[in-house]
């Protein structure tokens, strides 16, 4: 017999899991940019539902190398910009000789003949200092990747849960985060905190590998996404072959992450609350035994899977007593409140410096005009933060304009100064000059809703 506990916890699982569902699922197969530009036929996605001969699908590279296929993905490799790759061809260069270009790549794709070019790696600075490696193809791979990526895309995004929210079509962070504040509020306050430690440089070829061949049968096509696998890695210095891991920045790693950690998502998805977006993830639970059960379950098939959690950064919480919270998203979640993680405050503060610079020698309208735009988007993804955060960030934002005008008029610092500003440059002066204000959009925002 089912306890009364089990009984109210099913019911809350079948009411919240219902409602993400319909609030997050738009189908996102039908989203798939292979599906919506007509790439998969009727009897194609047919096929997904009623099942292959096998379970594997066959004969898929014909369908990469089509004239229409390449120029979709042309397309949208030109729409994603970028830069150029090893070979020097930049997006532009590519543009002006692409019927060529994609002639050759066609050509070489139904002869076989097609060999990857070495990756680009470049050091990009991370929001929360240090840097991370970006790899960077060639522009003819990006676009054969999004060959592939528009192909098999469909097939994979089958096998998907609901759980996994990043890089899917019809999907996004605001899914995810939905997601995390319902089974909150349905009272799962203790929380998995994950972190895999290096996830995209660690992902295993030979399991990556065993993993598509488990849906792609087409032999020609598993030899060209393991030569993506083990394409030469260059820095000015230095070149290598990679023995595992898959290059952040390439157009397949996103799809080819996902299904890495797809076995993962049915695992742990099937008996606990788990919400993922690419290697970030959480799992809610009603207990801290639950929760603790849930870690052990995770490390054990990280394990497997020749993974592991990050030791510092992967913890057991309570969302209702622990003074941190936890961070998910760009979010801290604490006691009920949404509030903004310290690294994305200070990432928007950067911003917010960089245009507000005291020897730029532009009008403070000019200065506004290039302001707004950052902060309707940052506003747009934190608009659900408690107000007191946003009330925060319009100071600092007004701060610096009121340092900018003080500059105009040859005004030094001294005692008084911010009683003077405010008296001068009210809030107001700001608002009649066009200034988006945060609290403003949010009050509007609460209005509508």
């Amino acid at each position: 017999m089912r306890t009364e506990y089990e009984k109210a916890t099913e019911e809350i699982e079948s009411t919240v899991s219902e409602k993400t569902r319909q609030e997050t699922d738009t189908p996102a197969l039908e989203q798939c940019p292979g599906v919506k530009a007509g790439l998969w036929t009727e009897r194609m996605l047919a096929a997904l539902g009623n099942g292959v001969k096998g379970g594997k699908w066959h004969s898929m590279m014909d369908k990469i190398y089509a004239e229409r296929t390449l120029r979709i993905a042309w397309q949208r490799v030109k729409s994603n910009r970028g830069a150029a790759g090893i070979d020097k061809i930049s997006i532009e260069r590519f543009e002006s000789k692409a019927e060529q270009y994609l002639q050759e790549l066609q050509q070489q794709l139904q002869s076989g003949t097609y060999q990857p070019q070495a990756v680009k790696r470049v050091m990009i600075p991370k929001t929360g200092g240090g840097e991370r490696p970006l790899g960077i193809p060639t522009v003819k791979d990006r676009v054969v990747q999004m060959a592939i990526k528009l192909v098999i895309e469909p097939i994979f995004e089958h096998t998907f849960r609901d759980s996994s929210h990043g890089f899917r079509p019809g999907r996004g962070c605001k899914d995810a985060l939905r997601a995390v504040d319902e089974w909150l509020k349905a009272g799962y306050t203790w929380v998995v905190d994950a972190d895999i430690k290096g996830y995209f440089d660690n992902i295993s070829h030979d399991l990556l590998m065993s993993k598509l061949g488990e849906r792609l049968a087409d032999r020609r096509l598993l030899n060209l996404l393991e030569a993506y696998l083990k394409q030469d890695i260059m820095t000015e210095c230095e070149s290598w072959k990679p023995k595992q891991g898959t290059p952040q920045g390439a157009v397949l790693s996103p799809l080819l992450a996902n299904i890495y950690l797809n076995e993962l998502d049915h695992l742990i998805g099937d008996r606990y609350r788990l919400v993922r977006y690419a290697d970030d993830f959480i799992i809610l639970a009603a207990s801290e035994a639950e929760a603790d059960a849930a870690l052990t379950e995770v490390k054990q098939w990280m394990a497997h899977h020749q993974l592991e959690l990050h030791p510092d950064k992967t913890r057991l919480v309570n969302e209702q007593n622990d003074p941190h919270g936890f961070d998910f998203l760009g979010y801290t979640f604490k006691k009920g409140l949404h509030l903004i993680r310290k690294k994305s405050r200070k990432a928007m503060r950067d911003k917010i410096r960089a245009q507000t610079r005291r020897s730029q020698g532009v009008s403070i309208d000019t200065v506004i005009h290039r302001l707004n735009p950052i902060l309707r988007g940052w506003f747009n993804y934190f608009k659900h933060a408690h107000k007191s955060e946003l009330k925060a960030m319009d100071g600092y934002v007004r701060c610096r304009l009121r340092s900018i005008l003080r500059k105009y008029q040859k005004k030094g610092s001294g005692t008084g100064r911010n009683v003077r500003d405010h008296q001068q440059w009210p809030n107001a002066y700001f608002a009649n000059l066009g200034l988006f204000t945060l609290t403003e959009a949010h009050a509007q925002a609460s209005q509508s809703r």
